[in-house]
Formats: structure tokens, C-alpha cells, sequence
């Protein structure tokens, strides 16, 4: 697939100060720069739990669709909702994508790469159990039955905020670009994206890998199940955080600037009436110099 982006547009954004970025007048999405990846994982944490404590208050419920990664605001979150006694019972989890092997078959619950047996060790089950997520409120993609987790959303009136991270081509869940030559996808057809099975683009493979097994692409699941756009923009809210330095500079300002392109999927944010992108300072860097 050849590039939309116009190389001497992109070089300008990448050349943009970081101290220039959060008020920038041609920014597309609200950008807020925080001093260190762990602030950018406190905040998650602070957020998702004053959200929950005030829909608490106004008796609402709580439904999110939340990623297996970034996900090192869980631990702080977790120990919020443990300290303050905050009850999740009336919280709705739709969790955005999973790993798949070769065949786009489940791998088992215990693999490293199994998105929902990683939810359900780190997230579910430290939480005190009086103020747990019921079951019945988590809901997983499921290869065998592909809209189960649409029809949930809509049973549950919608989505409130869509947590999420940004992969380095732009991905959000595992919406990552079309390459192949064979066939295009316009557009409108990709905002309205339904949940779909696909196989890893290779940078995706190479930056799991790199991040997680020491460069062995052999041990990353080579397919995903992953919600489509038409859910995630579908939020009254979306938060998207990326805290990985030089990895994701580049991606931050095709986000802030460029234009709204299956190119980089991140970009159909743009518009969203309430999306938020938070940073830490290393990831706002300029690419290529000030």
C-alpha cells in the first residue's frame, strides 16, 4: 500500500517542539503531556476510578472497553478501588481484541499471549471480590460468535469511554491498516469496521516480539480478533495513552496533524467530540529535531 502522508508535511510535524504541541492551533485531537510513564499510568488509574465513583454516585453504570495493553495503569488502579472501597458492581468491561494462533483458533487461557487469561490473573482477580466486576459484565471477543460483543454493548446502552493505547503504525485495538494490493478499503468502510479476524501486519509481530520475548517473532500468535472502529468511536469518551518514547513520536504527530487515513487508523479519532491523547514527555519528542 503506498503512503498517503506527504513526506515534507509529516518531516514539518516531526519537527514541531513538544512545548508546542499541547495548544497547537492545527492539532486535530486534545494532546496532554505528563513528565514520565508512570504519570501517564497514574493518570489512566485516577481517571477510570473518578469516573466509576461519580457514575456511582448519580447511581449509573460504568461501561468501558478497555485494552490488554498499555496496562500498567491497572495495578494503581487496582489498588485505588481496594483502598477507597470503590464497588465495580455496576461496571460493563468489553475487552477490545485477543491473540489468535495461525489457524485464528483461541489459544489456551494460560498462554502468556492470551489476552483474557491475562485480564482475568492481573486485573479481575486481585480486586477484592466484594467489589469485583461481575462475571456476567466482562465481556471477551469470541471467535465463534463474532457480534457477541456489539449486541452486548448495545444490551448495555453504549459505551462511556474507550481506554486505549496507539501502536506504532497507528493501530487502535488490533484495527491495524489493510497492506495488501489485491483490495482496498475505503474509508467509510473502515470507520464502520465490525468486530473481524485478521493476521498481525509484520511490524506488529516484530514490536511484540521485541517488547515481550526477546525478539522470537515464533512465540507471538501470528492472527487477532479485535472490535471493530464502529465501536470504539462509538464512546461518549476516548482516552488513548503511549508512554513508549522515540517508538511512538511519529505516530503522535500523523494523530495531531496528518489527515484521517486507513493509513494510520488512529486518525479516525479525529473529530471524536471528546478524545484525549496522553504522553509522557519522551514519547511528545520531536522525531527529528526542533
Amino acid at each position: 500500500m503506498s503512503s498517503c502522508i506527504d513526506p515534507e508535511a509529516l518531516f514539518s510535524w516531526c519537527r514541531i517542539p513538544a512545548e508546542q504541541l499541547e495548544d497547537h492551533p492545527d492539532a486535530k485531537v486534545q494532546l496532554k503531556i505528563l513528565p514520565t510513564p508512570d504519570d501517564v499510568h497514574r493518570w489512566a488509574a485516577r481517571e477510570m476510578a473518578d469516573e466509576v465513583k461519580e457514575n456511582n454516585r448519580q447511581n449509573r453504570p460504568t461501561r468501558w472497553i478497555l485494552p490488554c495493553g498499555p496496562t500498567k495503569q491497572y495495578p494503581y488502579f487496582i489498588e485505588i478501588v481496594n483502598s477507597e472501597r470503590i464497588s465495580l458492581r455496576n461496571v460493563h468491561v468489553f475487552h477490545m481484541d485477543n491473540c489468535l494462533d495461525w489457524e485464528g483458533r483461541p489459544i489456551p487461557l494460560d498462554h502468556p499471549f492470551n489476552y483474557e487469561g491475562w485480564m482475568l490473573r492481573h486485573f479481575y482477580a486481585p480486586i477484592d471480590p466484594e467489589l469485583s466486576v461481575p462475571e456476567s459484565q466482562r465481556h471477551f471477543p469470541d471467535v465463534y460468535d463474532i457480534d457477541a460483543v456489539s449486541r452486548a454493548i448495545q444490551a448495555a446502552g453504549g459505551i462511556d469511554t474507550t481506554y486505549g493505547g496507539v501502536g506504532y503504525r497507528g493501530h487502535i485495538a488490533y484495527n491495524e491498516a489493510p497492506r495488501s494490493p489485491w483490495y482496498t478499503v475505503t474509508a467509510e468502510a473502515f470507520r464502520n469496521s465490525k468486530t473481524r479476524i485478521l493476521h498481525l501486519n509484520d511490524d506488529t509481530l516484530i514490536a511484540v516480539s521485541q517488547r515481550n520475548v526477546g525478539g522470537c517473532s515464533h512465540a507471538v500468535p501470528p492472527m487477532a480478533i479485535t472490535l471493530g472502529m464502529k465501536d470504539l468511536l462509538s464512546a461518549r469518551r476516548i482516552r488513548l495513552m503511549s508512554d513508549t518514547g522515540a517508538w511512538k513520536q511519529a505516530v503522535v504527530r500523523v494523530l495531531l496533524f496528518g489527515p484521517t487515513t486507513v493509513e494510520y487508523p488512529v486518525t479516525f479519532v479525529q473529530g471524536h467530540a471528546d478524545a484525549l491523547l496522553v504522553v509522557d514527555r519522551a514519547t511528545a519528542a520531536p522525531p527529528l529535531g526542533a
